[in-house]
């Protein structure tokens, strides 16, 4: 009797070891998992900063487009702390399939967003190619490409419906595979195909117009121009991804002919000459849409103050 009894227990004792076994490996991390969590959180961070500084840097102003980065700017850095907190063994996994399964929807679409903007325009704005742009766009495949891995995996110990059926994880693999793959393709081309820089505003007259009751000087087409506060007579300190917001204004000093100011030119870097209005080198603004708007006005972005440029001065 005692013998039994004894064995009774070891079986309830080996029994409730198995069973602390199973709940362990159940509840115990799946190595490639995590880094898949980890790196695609870190990837949609990556894109909300890469993004927040672009609206910081120039975008805020445009019309449709700033509030669409600023909302960019909030959903990654959501659906980023998302993918890393919320665990997989929560409700058998479903919402941790769900935050990376919308990360990589997110990911894609900024992704189309951004080539159609370079491409066509999009909301009125025509992107130009910038090292942004690029790193943005690289980083977005990467992120659509961990997270859609990480939505696909399959879980230890899982059940419906956090469990995917072989042949629909398989279907699902080839299609995210075939998009990353369609969309690298498509960004490479788009990128290669897009202007470096947004071209130089040629100065074939210079004009005035009244805006906020302040007589200003414009370009031919009636676009607002404006003057760099770091900018010397002689030297214009707008180069690189400043000269892509702010395409400088160039041409012949006799492109301001009955002006009150004094117009001269100067000397860039790539050997064009742009034009100055007593002293100050002159620039458009890509956040202007439209003739008679003032968005750069007293903005401090790219490095310095920008205004606008009065026709006394």
């Amino acid at each position: 009797m005692t013998e039994r009894h004894s064995m009774t227990r070891m079986g309830t004792m080996w029994g409730a070891g198995r069973a602390a076994r199973e709940d362990a490996e159940r509840s115990a991390p799946s190595w490639p998992a995590v880094v898949l969590r980890v790196l695609g959180s870190g990837l949609l961070i990556a894109i909300a900063a890469i993004h927040l500084d672009l609206y910081l840097t120039g975008y805020r102003t445009i019309p449709t487009i700033g509030w669409l980065f600023l909302l960019q700017v909030i959903v990654a850095f959501g659906l980023g702390l998302a993918v890393l907190a919320i665990p997989r063994r929560l409700a058998a996994g479903v919402p941790a399939r769900l935050a990376a399964a919308a990360g990589a929807g997110f990911a894609l679409a900024t992704l189309g967003g951004y080539l159609l903007s370079v491409w066509i325009g999009l909301f009125g704005f025509k992107e130009v190619r910038t090292g942004a742009g690029i790193a943005a766009g690289v980083v977005e495949v990467a992120a659509f490409v961990v997270l859609a891995a990480l939505a696909l995996a399959p879980a230890a110990q899982a059940t419906f419906p956090a469990q995917i059926s072989p042949a629909i994880a398989r279907a699902a693999g080839m299609t995210a595979t075939g998009l990353a793959v369609a969309a690298l393709v498509l960004f490479g081309l788009v990128v290669a195909g897009a202007n470096s820089a947004a071209p130089a505003v040629t100065g074939t007259a210079l004009k005035t117009t009244t805006i906020g009751g302040t007589t200003i000087l414009t370009n031919a087409k009636g676009f607002t121009l404006y003057s760099f506060a770091p900018d010397t007579p002689a030297t214009s300190k707008c180069y690189g991804s400043c000269a892509v917001y702010w395409p400088p204004v160039t041409g012949t000093a006799a492109a301001g002919q009955g002006l009150p100011g004094r117009v001269g030119t100067i000397r860039r870097t790539d050997g064009s000459h742009q034009l100055t209005y007593n002293g100050h080198p002159l620039y458009t603004y890509i956040g202007d849409s439209a003739p008679g708007q003032a968005r750069g006005n007293n903005l401090n972005l790219n490095g310095g103050l920008w205004h606008e440029v009065p026709a006394s001065r």
